[in-house]
């Protein structure tokens, strides 16, 4: 398995300033890669003040956080994500919006016990209540380490992107292979309708944490 590390060095003009929406594990998991591949990178939190040491990068409040930047991961808690980001809508308005949450119910042990849009999902409401935001939904099914280092895992997993902006998919794409996704580990669904597949995974992780211990793990799709 390739393990080279694409990430490569960016010039100022190329530079992107990204906004990483939340402050939790995901969150770091995704900041230091991203600033590593040349990108300036802010973390939003509704508490910036009490995480802000916990980052080698700006934090700031989300509305500032997310006018800043090009382009924005929405690492929210997904119960919560519509709501934030819908009051957003301005300072996000024509850019792309990286949704990596998911929002489900949780049983007494943590675990996603039912989905909080079924028939739908996350990634499909956050685009009907901004549909001027361009929304790709992709790293939502496994662990937050294998999201910014997938050749962690010694089987090739597996990214799927979501979203009806093709451009916008492209962009993401480009993000993805900075972390470390090859194209051959990137799957393309389509519309961001089927972002219900991905999302309905997070079901199942109760089960495999159960079985398999708590190691990280992802989706892979083999073909």
């Amino acid at each position: 398995m390739n393990r080279a590390n694409p990430a490569r060095s960016r010039s100022e003009e190329s530079m992107t300033t990204i906004t990483v929406l939340g402050s939790g594990n995901v969150a770091r998991a995704l900041t230091g890669r991203l600033r590593d591949a040349g990108h300036e990178v802010i973390v939003g939190s509704r508490a910036p003040d009490a995480v802000a040491a916990d980052f080698g990068v700006r934090v700031a409040g989300l509305r500032e956080a997310a006018k800043s930047a090009e382009v924005v991961i929405n690492a929210l808690p997904g119960g919560v994500s519509v709501e934030v980001l819908t009051g957003l809508a301005a300072e996000l308005s024509g850019k792309v919006l990286v949704d990596i949450a998911n929002a489900t119910e949780s049983d007494a042990y943590g675990f996603a016990s039912a989905l909080f849009y079924p028939g739908s999902s996350l990634a499909e409401e956050i685009q009907r209540a901004l549909p001027d935001v361009r929304v790709v939904k992709a790293l939502n099914t496994m662990h937050s380490s294998v999201m910014a280092d997938p050749a962690l895992l010694a089987v090739s997993p597996t990214a799927f992107l979501s979203g009806d902006d093709a451009d916008a998919k492209k962009v993401v794409g480009g993000l993805l292979a900075e972390l470390g996704w090859v194209p051959e580990w990137i799957i393309d669904l389509g519309g961001v309708e089927t972002a219900r597949g991905p999302e309905a995974f997070l079901l199942m992780v109760g089960g495999l944490v159960r079985a398999l211990g708590p190691v990280p793990f992802a989706m892979a799709i083999a073909h």
